[in-house]
């Protein structure tokens, strides 16, 4: 990781990153390990999250849990046009939304049968090329090769607002602020990241910096004091972001390979039982899937260990599973270009790959869990979503 010691800026944050230390990646990463390891052997860590995720996974193997019977329904709306997102909504288990190059982002609803789309909204003029939606699934934002975001309302499929890119450029990714959902960060063709006011359409004062490339990728902590940025030129930066202001400081910068572009980062602070440690998961254009350990309140990594699959040029995405395991192991899932989707498990030294899921015919572009991991959605390069139903014993 590269530091950014001459930024007087950097300067400042350091004396503000020492008052919030209780914060930091490392004391989270001594806490996780310490409660466990006072733990007697096969025991939980003991917390209100790890019980009810325990209860929904159920007492399965790993290779059981991911298990999946087949396919539960196909959407077809944006067939011969890219959908490069598909997101289920937080906390829920039935609704579903994707994006497409065609311009329009579809809302769908799995649940009373048959799965229906809701609505569709339009609006944008060239491709949406991400979007993301609200803590309370009241909103979704989205970005567009038009250059403008927009706020949708989900519930009548309004656009709330369009704003343009303070740039005037194509913007490729957009992220809620965790905590502050009035902000969201948005990524642009001209290497910048800007801080936006969804509220006032306006860019927050200090909120922009800039990168190496085209801003392909955006992932906060979950604290939402973190941001890292992936870029077509292969490097990621971490960001300290002022909660109070919603100001950045560029922290670090790791090339992950020169050339590579970084089209995934996902971040989790505690994966498993066995990976107690804040972790960070990226697709790059190396026909490998990456997994780093968070090893400071920076944001710099340290590579883990990497997975294979294959991606020489498309925009694949990759998730952690939502549920944390208490079976041996914890999951990845990820797209790849030989249209299946992977299923890895992260602490197995050998023979990672959990289960491949065959059905799309083209290359797979993201995926996404719902909550209780019953239902798994991935999108490929022609258009077609696929929902999978996991297998129930």
């Amino acid at each position: 990781m590269e530091d950014f010691e001459d930024d007087p800026r950097a300067l400042g944050a350091r004396g503000h990153r020492r008052s919030v230390s209780r914060g930091s990646y490392q004391l989270q990463a001594q806490m996780n390990r310490a409660v466990y390891e006072d733990r007697p052997p096969g025991s939980v860590v003991p917390t209100s999250v790890a019980e009810a995720s325990r209860a929904m996974a159920g007492d399965t193997s790993l290779s059981e849990n991911y298990a999946f019977a087949g396919m539960y329904h196909v959407f077809d709306q944006h067939v011969d046009e890219a959908v490069p997102r598909v997101r289920f909504a937080n906390d829920d288990r039935h609704r579903l939304a994707c994006c497409s190059l065609d311009g329009s982002i579809s809302l769908c609803q799995l649940v009373p049968a048959p799965p229906t789309v809701l609505r569709v909204l339009r609006g944008h003029t060239r491709g949406v090329s991400d979007f993301a939606w609200s803590l309370s699934n009241d909103i979704l934002v989205s970005t567009s090769l038009d250059a403008t975001m927009r706020i949708w309302a989900s519930e009548d499929g309004r656009c709330i607002r369009e704003i343009p890119d303070p740039d005037g450029a194509e913007l490729l990714s957009c992220t809620f602020q965790p905590v502050n959902n009035n902000l969201t960060v948005v990524g642009n063709a001209k290497h910048n990241i800007h801080v936006m006011n969804i509220s006032t359409g306006k860019k927050v004062k200090g909120g922009s910096s800039k990168l190496t490339g085209r801003v392909l990728a955006l992932s906060f902590d979950a604290p939402g004091r973190l941001l890292w940025a992936g870029d077509d030129r292969g490097s990621v930066f971490s960001f300290l972001f002022d909660m109070a202001t919603g100001k950045l400081t560029k922290a670090k910068r790791l090339v992950v390979h020169e050339g590579s572009p970084v089209t995934s980062i996902s971040a989790r602070s505690w994966v498993s039982r066995e990976a107690r440690d804040p972790s960070l998961l990226i697709n790059a254009c190396l026909s490998k899937l990456l997994l780093y350990r968070v090893v400071d309140n920076e944001g710099t990594l340290q590579l883990k260990r990497s997975f294979p699959i294959e991606q020489s040029s498309h925009p694949v995405r990759s998730i952690f599973c939502p549920l944390m395991s208490f079976r041996q192991g914890a999951c990845v899932v990820t797209g790849s270009e030989d249209m299946c989707v992977h299923f890895f498990d992260v602490e197995r030294a050998a023979k990672a790959a959990v289960n491949k899921l065959q059905g799309h015919s083209a290359p797979v572009l993201d995926v996404s869990f719902n909550c209780d991991e019953s239902l798994l959605a991935s999108s490929d390069a022609s258009g077609m979503v696929i929902v999978w139903r996991r297998e129930q014993k």
